[in-house]
């Protein structure tokens, strides 16, 4: 029944996924708290960046953000992040991308946690000397990632599916392949079903353990 699999890396195809995911994740984590650091700083050019930033991105397709990596920073300004083979270079810059675009995501849901932290906590933590990245580092940021766990987690979930649009500049993952075999195979049913259901393995598990850690972790107000 499944012989059609025969020749194709399905295994391959879904750790290239998990490649990406993993990476565009963590990279997406550290923009986006910085961003959204920008969004509550007291200067107002870091808070006009911060915005315009968000406000830009989250309303560009992520296939546009992707094709501009490849066809405008690769091929027009010369930018390959330090990679001489294609498929490394193109996987770099799909990596770029989808943090660019993700980063706007948990920047909005790192504020709205922040926003969750009283006031006088802050105010308390500005009256012993602490000065204001102190005390976004120490005192609200730790509360704001606890409130906004399971946020976070629909951004990584998101952020799994969308890996799929990598392969409009050739990166070899999942929807990349399937897209191959369906051109090769007469099969289309069945290589559908295969691969949502490696999504589903991908995904379902992280949200339920993401879910199940904001619970456990939630603030009690």
């Amino acid at each position: 029944m499944f012989d059609f699999l025969q020749g194709y890396d399905v295994l391959g195809a879904f750790w290239m996924t998990v490649k990406l995911t993993v990476l565009s994740a963590l990279g997406s984590l550290v923009w986006g708290t910085l961003l959204a650091a920008m969004r509550v700083s007291p200067v107002p050019l870091m808070r006009g960046f911060g915005t315009a930033y968000v406000n830009i991105v989250r309303n560009i397709p992520l296939t546009v953000i992707i094709v501009f990596t490849s066809l405008g920073l690769a091929d027009i300004f010369g930018v390959t992040l330090g990679a001489s083979d294609f498929k490394i270079q193109g996987f770099r810059l799909a990596v770029l991308g989808l943090i660019a675009y993700h980063a706007a995501f948990v920047c909005e849901a790192l504020r709205s946690g922040i926003n969750t932290v009283p006031l006088g906590q802050a105010e308390a933590a500005r009256a012993i000397g602490l000065n204001f990245s102190q005390t976004l580092r120490l005192i609200v940021l730790p509360q704001a990632f606890r409130a906004v766990i399971g946020p976070l987690a629909n951004v990584l979930i998101a952020l799994t599916k969308n890996t799929t649009v990598a392969s409009a500049i050739g990166v070899a993952e999942a929807a990349y392949l399937m897209k191959k075999m369906i051109e090769n195979e007469a099969q289309t049913l069945l290589i559908g079903a295969v691969f949502a259901f490696g999504f589903v393995v991908l995904t379902l598990p992280t949200g339920l353990f993401l879910g199940w850690l904001g619970k456990r972790l939630a603030v009690k107000r």
